[in-house]
C-alpha cells in the first residue's frame, strides 16, 4: 500500500471527527503566524539597540525598548502556549478515537469469521495480536503526526519561507535549495529501511506468537527439562530482532548526520550572504539574525523528516498486515436467513467430504443419520475426523462436497445464530473465560436468573465445591483444577438447556466419582435431545441408540453396540483393546469376591 491508499482506508475512521480537524487546522495556520513572532521582534531589537548606540543613548532612553519587547514576547507566548495545547489536545483526541476505532472494527471483523481463517499458520493469535496492535498504533501515529508534528511544521516553514523571500530573495533561494537535498536524502533513508522494516514486523510477529506459545506450555517444558533449549530459542528470535533494529538504527545515525551537515552548510551560506549585505549597506545587521531564525523555523520540519518518514513506513509496512484482517472476505462465515424457533436436531449427511485449509484430508464419503430425541455416538482412533464432523454440523466449517441437511433443510440455508443457541457443546478442553465462576456459567444464558445458576452447578455436581471456597460463585474460575473447570463447562450447558448436544469427551479430565456424577446428570439431560457424543470411555458409548465407528475420515462401521462387537471389525478391536486398558477382568474378579 502507499500513503495515499493508506489515507483513503482511513478516511472512514477519520471523517465523524472532522470538526475536531477543522479546529486542529486552524490552530495550525494561527501557530504558523506566531512562529515568526521572535524573528521580527529580534531584527527590530537589533536594530533599534544598534541606532541607540549609534546615538549614544544609555538604559534610560532604552526602557521603553525592554518594556515593549518583554509585552510582546510574554504575550506570544502565552497566545502560543494555548496554540500549541489546543493543536496537541485535539490531535491526540483524534488518535486516541481514531486508535480505539480501529482496534474494534477488527475485533469486530473476527469475529465474523469462521475457523478456517485461524487455523491458517499466517493467523496465529500471537502474529494476530502484533499486527493489530502494531497496526492499529501505526496508522493513529501517522494521523498524530499529520496534525500534530506535519502540519504545523511544514506550515511553519511554508510561512518562513515566504517571509525570506519577501525580505531578500537571494536568502530566500540559498533556504530553498537546501530543501531539496534533504527530501531526496530522506527519500534514500526511506528507501533502505523497507525491506528490512518488513523483517522486523515478522520478527515481531514471531517474537510474540513464541512467547505466548512458551507461557501456554510451560508445564511441558518444565516436564521434559527444556527450558534451556526454549530459552535459547527466543535468545535467537531476539538476536535476529536485535540485528535488524541495529541496522535500522546505524542506516538512521548516517543519514541524521548526513542532514545536518547539510543544514550547516545551509546555515554557514546565510550568515556569510547577509553578512555582506549588511557590509554593503543593503540591510541592518538585525537581518543576520532575523534569517538565521527564520531558516531555523524553515529546516526545523525537515530535521523532523527522518522520524516522519520512520513512522510512516511503519504505518505502510503494518497497515498492509492489518487491513489484510479487514479484507479477508472469504474467511467471513456465511450465514443463511432460515431461523428456527425449534429445532428437532434431525440431521443427513450426504457423501460428505472435508479438507483443512492447510490441506490435510479429514473427511470423504460420509453419510449418515442422525435422530432427533436418540443418542448417537461417534467411535474412532485419535484423527479418524470425529471432532472435526462435529465442527460441520455446528457450522464451524462448511464441508467441501456433499450435503448436510438438519430437519430436511441444507445447514448452510439457517441463520447461524439461530442455529447455534440450539446447540449446547462440551469439549475436551473448555475455554474459561477470566471472570468469576458466576460469570462463566452465566455464559450460557446471560438472561437466566442465580436459581437457575445454582440449580445448573448443582446439576454438574459443582456447587457443593463452589461453596467451600473463600469466594464462592465469586472465586476466580482460571484458578480452578482442570476438574472444576470442566464441570463450569457442563453447568453452562443445563443453563443452555439447548434441544441439540455435542459432546467430545466431557468427562475426560475427571476423576472416576465425578465422571460417574456427570453420566447420571448428561443421562438425565439426554432425555428427548438429540445427543452426540465422542468418549473413548465405554460407559459413555454402550447405551447410545445408534454408534457410528470411523477410521481415517471414512466410515466403516455402524449399528448398535451388540450388533457391531458381534461383527468382529474396528469396533470390537477398540472395545477390546478400551477393556484391557481399563484391566476390567481384575475389576470384575475383586467385586465378584466382595459379593461372594
Amino acid at each position: 500500500m502507499n500513503i495515499w491508499q493508506i489515507f483513503q482506508r482511513l478516511r472512514p475512521f477519520v471523517q465523524p471527527y472532522h470538526r475536531q480537524i477543522a479546529f486542529a487546522l486552524f490552530l495550525t495556520l494561527l501557530g504558523a503566524v506566531t512562529a515568526q513572532v521572535n524573528p521580527w521582534v529580534l531584527r527590530y531589537t537589533v536594530d533599534t539597540v544598534q541606532s541607540m548606540l549609534d546615538k549614544h543613548w544609555g538604559i534610560l532612553q532604552g526602557k521603553e525598548l525592554l518594556i515593549q519587547i518583554t509585552v510582546i514576547l510574554f504575550l506570544k507566548e502565552i497566545v502560543n502556549t494555548f496554540i500549541v495545547f489546543g493543536q496537541r489536545y485535539f490531535g491526540e483526541k483524534i488518535r486516541i478515537k481514531v486508535s480505539s476505532d480501529l482496534a474494534q472494527n477488527a475485533i469486530n471483523r473476527i469475529l465474523t469469521y469462521n475457523l478456517a481463517f485461524f487455523s491458517d499458520n499466517e493467523n496465529q493469535k500471537g502474529k494476530l495480536q502484533t499486527r493489530i496492535d502494531r497496526g492499529a498504533e501505526s496508522l493513529t501515529k501517522l494521523i498524530q503526526n499529520f496534525f500534530i508534528d506535519i502540519l504545523p511544521l511544514f506550515a511553519n516553514a511554508i510561512v518562513a519561507l515566504g517571509i525570506m523571500f519577501s525580505a531578500n530573495f537571494y536568502v530566500g533561494c540559498i533556504a530553498l535549495a537546501i530543501l531539496p537535498v534533504y527530501f531526496w536524502l530522506s527519500y534514500k533513508q526511506a528507501g533502505e529501511l523497507q525491506g528490512v522494516r518488513r523483517k522486523l514486523k515478522r520478527q515481531r510477529e514471531n517474537k510474540s506468537n513464541g512467547l505466548i506459545n512458551l507461557i501456554e506450555s510451560v508445564i511441558v517444558i518444565k516436564s521434559f527439562v527444556r527450558e534451556k533449549q526454549e530459552g535459547e530459542k527466543q535468545y535467537r528470535l531476539q538476536m535476529e530482532l536485535m540485528d535488524s533494529q541495529l541496522k535500522t538504527r546505524k542506516t538512521n545515525f548516517t543519514y541524521d548526520g548526513i542532514k545536518s551537515f547539510i543544514e550547516q552548510i545551509g546555515v554557514v551560506l546565510i550568515i556569510i550572504l547577509t553578512a555582506y549585505l549588511v557590509l554593503d549597506q543593503q540591510m541592518s545587521i538585525g537581518a543576520i539574525m532575523f534569517h538565521i531564525l527564520l531558516f531555523n523555523n524553515v529546516s526545523a520540519p525537515i530535521r523532523q523528516l527522518h522520524r516522519i518518514y520512520d513512522e510512516m513506513n511503519d504505518a505502510l509496512t503494518y497497515s498492509e498486515g492489518f487491513f489484510d484482517i479487514l479484507d479477508a472476505n472469504d474467511s467471513v462465515e456465511t450465514s443463511g436467513k432460515a431461523e428456527k424457533a425449534q429445532f428437532r436436531g434431525d440431521y443427513q449427511l450426504r457423501n460428505v467430504s472435508f479438507a483443512y485449509p492447510n490441506g490435510t484430508k479429514a473427511l470423504s464419503g460420509i453419510d449418515m443419520e442422525i435422530k432427533s430425541g436418540q443418542t448417537t455416538a461417534l467411535v474412532g482412533l485419535s484423527g479418524a475426523g470425529k471432532s472435526t464432523l462435529i465442527n460441520l454440523l455446528v457450522g464451524f466449517y462448511a464441508q467441501d462436497a456433499g450435503e448436510i441437511l438438519l430437519d430436511g433443510q441444507p445447514l448452510k440455508s439457517y441463520d447461524l445464530s439461530s442455529l447455534r443457541n440450539a446447540i449446547g457443546m462440551v469439549l475436551q478442553k473448555n475455554h474459561i473465560f477470566k471472570g468469576s465462576i458466576a460469570e462463566n456459567i452465566w455464559y450460557g444464558k446471560p438472561e437466566a436468573s442465580w436459581e437457575e445458576l445454582v440449580e445448573a452447578s448443582k446439576s454438574a455436581y459443582l456447587h457443593e465445591q463452589i461453596m467451600e471456597l473463600p469466594n464462592g460463585y465469586g472465586t476466580d474460575a482460571q484458578l480452578l483444577s482442570g476438574g472444576q473447570q470442566q464441570r463450569i463447562a457442563i453447568a453452562r450447558l443445563f443453563l443452555k438447556n439447548p434441544p441439540i448436544i455435542f459432546l467430545d469427551e466431557p468427562t475426560a479430565s475427571l476423576d472416576a466419582i465425578a465422571t460417574e456424577q456427570i453420566k447420571n446428570s448428561l443421562d438425565a439431560i439426554k432425555k428427548n435431545r438429540t445427543v452426540v457424543i465422542i468418549s473413548h470411555s465405554l460407559a459413555q458409548i454402550l447405551d447410545s441408540d445408534q454408534i457410528y465407528v470411523m477410521k481415517k475420515g471414512h466410515i466403516v462401521e455402524s449399528g448398535k453396540h451388540e450388533d457391531l462387537y458381534e461383527q468382529n471389525g474396528v469396533y470390537r478391536q477398540i472395545f477390546n483393546a478400551s477393556a484391557r486398558s481399563l484391566n476390567l477382568g481384575k475389576m470384575l474378579e475383586t467385586m465378584s469376591r466382595e459379593q461372594d
